[in-house]
């Protein structure tokens, strides 16, 4: 919203007010001459002395006539000064020279006591704060300070100016504070109130109810004020004829009452970007907005039919010029009943399925020819299918078109333009491939003034589309995915070059060679992007481009030693994938303006040069995947601006530890190579805003060092195929960037996609669910951790479950022993977690049920015992999953888990075998014990007692003499009975 309201008020309004001075102009020298009063032409002067007029705006404040002197009113009868007008555009005739007023506001402006109108807008008072002597001039009922750069607390002393109908101290790029709304209650006369980027510190309350004494009001402008609430009911009740209401860009975090759509007298309504979200209130399918002109609900979140909300607004048919629904999350269709506004002038819906499935859908109604005022039309990044009808082409003022990013069918074709003179932008795109634009070979556009043309995803082709030689006025042309083969017309290329800012002909299937010559002359810096193509030759050397964009062609030969002379002004350059040979030439350090480069994937040889010390606008520099050999010169990190360092696939070699000494800006450090030696100790220090550190397949050994988790923005650490032992440092449960969503902060870093200029294709590597993986302009997942085919031994730390945003995961390959943490599901966003080839042990924990988006999971060759979880995504994993793990059982392994349970099978047998060794344990020990217990019962009593210990033994020896004499008489039977006894 602040970019619109910044392009509206440094552009269309200069021109307004430039009528608006001529005007003033015309009418102040007619105005019949009064004598004006002395003391207030001296008063003048004193307020001229003190202000700075480098333009010499106020040259006309000379003579004794100050009435007719430039921004000054006066009364006809007595003379007394009645308006002071000091605008910018309002006192200098040459409007598109000047310079704002400046200085200070001299206090003996108090002395002009018949002043009702002060008029000090669009100057510069270098932040200043606003006097408090002028609540000193109660005859004032028009003030105006607004955007001259007053900053600090708005003075309470305003509230004496009670007979104020206009008040605007609005002011955008210095804040100006109120901590104390109370001055407003005495303001009751207000028609106009503007208090747009004031930061208000009182309770939005309070400004309300100030705001409800002002009967009268008309307009109301509050919009960034940082005000937190909306009140739930109407707080304008006492305000009967309020016709303009802006509260749009305050962080209100809240739905959208009911009482905004009730205000029968509004004309405006604007709530752009005001943090709101939830539902449309349906007021019962009815609106009460029947005067509304601009509703804007634009780059909110809110939620709803649009088919209810145009039925809505039925009542204001006849009204409504301007509707922004933007960037919001409403569905439904468009309703045939939208051709019943015929007052429309600009409809903008794009952006309605940016963060869902839906979005605003189905075909566009054929009704839309019906809005014959309808000047500007936006449906981008939409669901909207089904063919686009003939009808728009009878919208004879439409003069902006943008259908991108729409599933459109079916073909366009000459009908769809037939009375579209007035058309100046068109954009249109599809994600069906089958969508065509299909005009006549001597189809003559209608539209004459064309300077910008979008057609992507859509089949222009196979011809390159000639009735694009009939628009003079072209300087933006993109044919994207437009299905154009074959060779592109050298001649009209040439003839267009001169007048082009932006020329994408790329992701088609151009052939043929480069053209050698292109006209670009102009002042514009124009950006070029042939890529994804299948054009040939060697660089082609474009003077006066800013970005040249050749990526996956077939380029081939050598750099060209001259490139810097001939293409000086070059601040963007990709030629990567291509088949480009031999040295980086010395003379690319003469680019001083170059920001990014991209060599990567191409067959470079020769060392990296030393020269980098003349290029300090670099940001990006890619020579991946090249045949690049020696070490890392040092002169990169002098490099102020660069954060991303892509050097991976290449010969280099150097002693990691000792590089990269004071690279303090860089983000992202990729560097898959032969680098030897072990992670720095002081990385914090020398690379203290690193957010990606990719340095698979080197040499590396050590431990990783715990300095490594105090890097704050670290949220993809790779350090994957090295010789690094040690533990897993327990503190990488501490790194703020693993714990965050993608957030905005690495947006900034990687999305470079801005308009105007060639983005860089981001481009990472990463080896995930098995395979290598290619992510191109995003930020591959929230996280990643890969550790993976190193020596690395212990446990796996507990406190990496708190890494709740971890998008992946890769521990495989190493001698990691103990359990997979209990509390592992606590990463709810994991996507992919490989254990396997280690000694791990234990069961599979029942919390990573709960893991809803893991859809790959590798457990395979350790030690993991019991059953694998059946629940949620645990049903999709294959056997390989788990393989080599003899302990785990159940699906989709063939051991089955039931063999497992109590009184079946195997395991019962051995439970049951268990138990009769812990029976027998138990018998021995109770016999032990029972003898131990006998043998001291009877041998202790005989210790102790001499005449149980004598009976004892008398029966002891008793005994032994009869058994004698039993086994003396049984052997003697036994001799006779076998013969053996003699005579």
């Amino acid at each position: 919203m602040a970019s619109k309201k910044f392009v509206f008020g440094y552009f269309v309004i200069p021109l307004f007010f430039l009528f608006a001075s001529t005007q003033y102009v015309v009418s102040s020298s007619n105005v019949s001459s009064t004598l004006c009063i002395k003391e207030e032409r001296m008063t003048l002067l004193k307020i001229k002395k003190d202000l700075n007029d480098p333009s010499n705006c106020l040259s006309s404040w000379v003579g004794k006539d100050c009435c007719n002197w430039i921004g000054i009113q006066c009364d006809n009868q007595t003379g007394n000064i009645l308006k002071l007008d000091l605008q910018q555009s309002h006192i200098c005739i040459d409007v598109l020279s000047l310079s704002p007023l400046g200085g200070k506001i001299n206090p003996s402006l108090v002395e002009l006591k018949h002043l009702s109108h002060l008029d000090l807008s669009f100057n510069d008072f270098e932040g200043v704060s606003i006097p408090e002597f002028i609540g000193s001039l109660n005859m004032l009922n028009y003030l105006d300070l607004s955007h001259a750069n007053f900053s600090g607390m708005v003075p309470t002393h305003l509230s004496n100016l009670s007979n104020l109908h206009y008040l605007d101290i609005s002011n955008q790029f210095s804040r100006l504070s109120i901590n104390d709304l109370s001055w407003l209650y005495a303001l009751s006369s207000l028609q106009y109130l503007s208090l747009d980027f004031v930061n208000i510190t009182d309770s939005p309350h309070e400004l309300f109810r100030g705001v409800n004494k002002m009967s009268s009001l008309l307009e109301l402008h509050l919009a960034s004020c940082n005000l937190g609430a909306l009140p739930p009911t109407s707080p304008f009740l006492n305000i009967t004829s309020l016709s303009v209401l802006d509260l749009s860009g305050n962080p209100f975090n809240s739905s959208l009452p009911s009482w905004l759509f009730n205000m029968s007298t509004l004309t405006k309504l604007d709530l752009y970007d005001s943090s709101l979200k939830g539902p449309v209130p349906s007021m019962l399918g009815r609106w009460n907005l029947c005067k509304i002109q601009d509703l804007n609900l634009g780059f909110n979140d809110l939620t709803g039919d649009i088919t209810e909300m145009i039925e809505a607004l039925s009542c204001s048919n006849q009204s409504l010029e301007f509707l922004d629904l933007s960037s919001n999350q409403l569905t439904g269709k468009l309703p045939n009943s939208l051709g019943k506004f015929t007052s429309l002038y600009d409809l903008d819906l794009s952006r309605n399925s940016v963060n869902s499935i839906t979005g605003v859908s189905g075909p566009m109604p054929t009704s839309i020819g019906n809005l014959s005022n309808l000047g500007s039309l936006n449906l981008d990044s939409n669901m909207m299918n089904g063919t686009i009808p003939e009808s728009i082409g009878q919208l004879t003022n439409l003069y902006s078109l943008n259908l991108l990013q729409n599933y459109w069918e079916g073909t366009m074709t000459n009908i769809h333009f037939h009375n579209l003179t007035n058309l100046i932008s068109l954009s249109v795109s599809s994600k069906h491939y089958t969508f065509a634009l299909k005009v006549t070979n001597d189809w003559a556009p209608p539209f004459k003034n064309l300077f910008h043309v979008e057609i992507s995803g859509c089949q222009v082709g196979p011809t390159f589309p000639y009735w694009l030689r009939n628009l003079k006025s072209l300087n933006e042309i993109i044919l994207q995915n437009a299905g154009i083969s074959g060779e592109t017309p050298h001649w009209w290329l040439y003839n267009m070059s001169s007048q082009i800012l932006h020329l994408d002909l790329s992701h088609n299937k151009i052939s043929g060679y480069f053209p050698k010559a292109m006209n670009f002359t102009s002042s514009n810096s124009p950006t070029v992007d042939f890529s994804f193509n299948k054009l040939k030759g060697s660089v082609p050397l474009w003077s006066g481009v800013s970005a040249l964009y050749l990526r996956n062609n077939l380029l081939s030969g050598t750099l060209p030693t001259n490139v810097s002379k001939e293409m000086s002004d070059l601040r963007y350059l990709d030629l990567s994938n291509n088949y480009l040979n031999g040295r980086i030439p010395l003379s690319l350090n003469r680019i001083q303006n170059l920001s990014y480069l991209d060599l990567s994937n191409n067959y470079l040889i020769g060392e990296i040069p030393e020269f980098w010390m003349g290029m300090q606008s670099l940001q990006i520099i890619d020579l991946s995947n090249n045949s690049l050999s020696g070490g890392i010169p040092t002169s990169i990190c002098s490099l102020p601006l660069l954060f991303i360092l892509e050097l991976s696939d290449n010969n280099l070699s150097a002693d990691l530890s000792s590089a990269f000494q004071n690279c303090t800006g860089l983000k992202t450090l990729s560097l898959e190579n032969m680098f030897f030696g072990s992670l720095p100790n002081e990385i914090t220090k020398n690379l203290p805003l690193l957010a990606e550190l990719l340095l698979r397949g080197n040499s590396l050994t050590g431990s990783i060092p715990e300095e490594l988790c105090r890097l704050p923005f670290l949220h993809v650490l790779v350090l994957a195929e090295n010789n690094i032992s040690g533990s897993i440092p327990s503190c990488l449960g501490d790194v703020h960037g693993f714990k965050l969503p993608q957030t905005y902060f690495i947006y900034l870093m990687y999305s470079l996609a801005f308009t105007g200029y060639v983005p860089y294709t981001r481009h990472i590597e990463l080896v995930l669910k098995g395979r290598i993986i290619k992510y191109l302009n995003q930020s591959p997942v929230q996280s990643i951790i890969d550790l993976s085919k190193n020596n690395l031994s212990g446990q796996i730390p507990e406190k990496i479950t708190q890494l709740i945003h971890l998008g992946a995961m890769n521990l495989s390959w190493n001698h990691l022993t103990g359990g997979i943490p209990d509390n592992i599901g606590l990463l709810t966003d994991l996507e992919s977690l490989d254990l396997s080839h280690n000694h791990l042990s234990g069961p599979i924990p029942p919390s990573m049920a709960s893991m809803s988006f893991l859809s790959d999971l590798n457990l395979s060759y350790n030690n993991f015992s019991g059953q694998i979880p059946v629940a949620n995504q645990f049903g999709t994993f294959n056997e390989l999953s788990y393989v080599g793990n003899v302990g785990l059982c159940g699906h989709p392994l063939p051991t089955n888990c039931s063999s497992y349970i109590p009184g079946n099978g195997e395991h019962d047998r051995k439970r049951e075998d268990g138990d009769d060794d812990s029976e027998r344990l138990g018998l021995y020990a109770s016999i032990a014990a029972g003898y131990i217990t006998g043998f001291w019962i009877v041998c202790g009593s005989l210790v102790l007692k001499r005449s149980w210990r004598h009976a004892y033994f008398n029966f002891v020896y008793n005994m032994r003499d009869k058994l004698l004499v039993l086994m003396a008489v049984n052997l003697a039977r036994l001799k006779r009975g076998f013969g053996f006894e003699r005579n």
